[in-house]
Formats: structure tokens, C-alpha cells, sequence
């Protein structure tokens, strides 16, 4: 019986084997990936230093920062950084957090993460919104609430993307 689901359901959807080209860009992406993690990890702790800063957010939710509840664990698992993903709050309303989002233009609206571009999402209303407010409000998650994934453009553009769609709010 597993022999036939092997030949009828798995080698049907993926194949006996993966094409040539296919398997050659598998290789270039897994000996790249230690130079993007550690563009993504720079990249994003200097976001992370930038919405610390900036007046019209309320928080930020990276273990990173020594006001974190993790901040211990990630020292110790992560010494050269990590965690690309995290939440903030915008300072206003859920209105406010849509119309920065809206601004954004590096940013991809998508709910996918850990991509090599950069990912905005409102969770509150997307991936999170079949959550009664009780679970919503145990992971923390607010109509303010904002989720990046932060990608490997040039920092530069990320923050002057992030500081224009600011501006817009």
C-alpha cells in the first residue's frame, strides 16, 4: 500500500527528481544563505534600534532588546543575532497602522516571512483575525500591532522607507 501511494500520490506531485536547473539554484541558494542571514540579522537589528527611537511608536517586541522578556535566551542561543520577524506598535489607532503600512514602498504586503525582501502585515486583520480577543490579546497583538520581516535591501532604503511612511501618519 505505501508503494502505491508513493508511485500514484508523491512521485506524481513531485517528481522522481528534481530538474538540473532546479537543483543548481537549490545549491546556489543553501551556499548563500550564511551571507543573507547575516545581512538579514544586521538589517534588522538596526531597525530595531531605529523604531526604539522613533516618537510615534509606542513598542517594539524583540528579543534583542534588553527590555525584552527573552533578552537572556537570545544571548545565549543567538550570540551573533538572529530573529529577522518581530512586532511593534504604532503610537494612535488601527487606522493609523493601515495608512503606514499603505505608505510603505520596499515593504511587500505579504503574510509569508523570512523572504529576501522585506514584508509588512497588519496581524491583527490578517493572520491573526479569526482569534477572539481574549487569544489576541495573549500574543499581544493589538489593532496597532505591526509585523516586519526584515529582507536584505541596502539598510539605507529600508529606514528612509520606514521614516517616509512615518511622516504619512
Amino acid at each position: 500500500a505505501f508503494v502505491t501511494r508513493i508511485r500514484a500520490v508523491i512521485l506524481r506531485d513531485t517528481g522522481a527528481t528534481i530538474s538540473p536547473f532546479n537543483a543548481w539554484t537549490l545549491l546556489q541558494g543553501v551556499e548563500s544563505l550564511p551571507l543573507r542571514i547575516e545581512r538579514h540579522v544586521e538589517n534588522t537589528l538596526k531597525v530595531v534600534d531605529f523604531l526604539a527611537k522613533h516618537p510615534k511608536v509606542s513598542a517594539v517586541h524583540h528579543p534583542s532588546l534588553s527590555t525584552h522578556r527573552d533578552n537572556a535566551l537570545y544571548k545565549k542561543y543567538f550570540p551573533k543575532g538572529g530573529a529577522s520577524i518581530f512586532t511593534f506598535e504604532i503610537k494612535g489607532t488601527q487606522d493609523d497602522a493601515w495608512k503606514f503600512i499603505d505608505n510603505l514602498k520596499i515593504f511587500s504586503l505579504l503574510a509569508n516571512v523570512a523572504d529576501v525582501k522585506s514584508l509588512v502585515i497588519h496581524p491583527y486583520t490578517t493572520t491573526h483575525s479569526q482569534m477572539t480577543s481574549k487569544e489576541l490579546a495573549e500574543q499581544h497583538i493589538t489593532p496597532t500591532t505591526v509585523r516586519l520581516s526584515i529582507g536584505v535591501e541596502h539598510i539605507d532604503d529600508i529606514i528612509a522607507d520606514l521614516d517616509q511612511a512615518f511622516a504619512k501618519i
